[in-house]
């Protein structure tokens, strides 16, 4: 499939490259959807993370990046994920939870006071992934105490036993535990494809940024629609 390169998401690197046309297909045998945090604790408007800005005066300030998690985020995932099921690629999901109750088993990077002192026990209930985009059946849910999905678990190794080449990532927050997942996965060999519209960052401008770093040299950035209908070619072909 042919798709036209978003001019948004080229970096310095890359501007040269604005007139060029990708030429992209999808194994489906060997490709897998990740969809990285979308826990009820950081992303429903009355979990955790909502209550303690709304109690600190601070939703306004953050009330936009929910509204795009409700909006667009959340609905741009099931779109996928239904695809997904329905064209046989396997869904994947990775969730924050630390084993130990008081997080002293969590890495340094979720452990560190503020924004990323993510104290989240796999007991709490909010561990869950939003009740939308849930995993069904047996598909696959690692856990994490890092910010890297495949650094901290054991998933590229699951992915290569299943013949995986090809992963597309969404989830948030782009900025960071998508781009470290991101950018581990292609550093251990896969093709990797970020879906923008299904990705999510506190403030637009650093959600933009992260993707025109990483587009191209790590993985390509692509919309919901376009992915959805390399899944569909792809099936048409197998």
């Amino acid at each position: 499939m042919k798709l036209k390169l978003n001019k948004k998401y080229l970096s310095f690197y890359y501007e040269e490259m604005a007139d060029q046309v990708l030429d992209l297909k999808l194994d489906l045998k060997k490709t897998a959807l990740m969809v990285v945090d979308m826990q009820k604790f950081f992303l429903a408007k009355d979990g955790a993370d909502a209550r303690a800005f709304k109690a600190a005066g601070q939703w306004e300030r953050w009330e936009p990046y929910f509204d795009r998690i409700e909006q667009v985020t959340v609905p741009n995932n099931k779109r996928l994920i239904d695809c997904c099921r329905k064209n046989g690629v396997e869904v994947t999901y990775g969730r924050i939870a630390c084993l130990k109750d008081d997080g002293s088993d969590r890495c340094l990077v979720q452990s560190t006071v503020g924004w990323n002192n993510i104290l989240l026990p796999i007991s709490n209930p909010e561990v869950a992934m939003m009740d939308e985009i849930a995993p069904v059946g047996d598909e696959i849910v690692v856990n994490k105490t890092t910010d890297s999905v495949s650094l901290g678990t054991n998933y590229s190794e699951l992915m290569r036993n299943m013949g995986i080449d090809t992963i597309i990532v969404t989830g948030v927050v782009t900025d960071q535990c998508v781009a470290g997942t991101v950018r581990v996965l292609a550093d251990h060999g896969f093709r990797v494809i970020c879906v923008e519209d299904c990705c999510a960052a506190p403030d637009m401008e650093l959600h933009d940024m992260e993707l025109k770093i990483m587009n191209i040299v790590y993985c390509n950035v692509l919309e919901c629609d376009d992915v959805i209908a390399l899944i569909e070619e792809g099936a048409k072909e197998n």
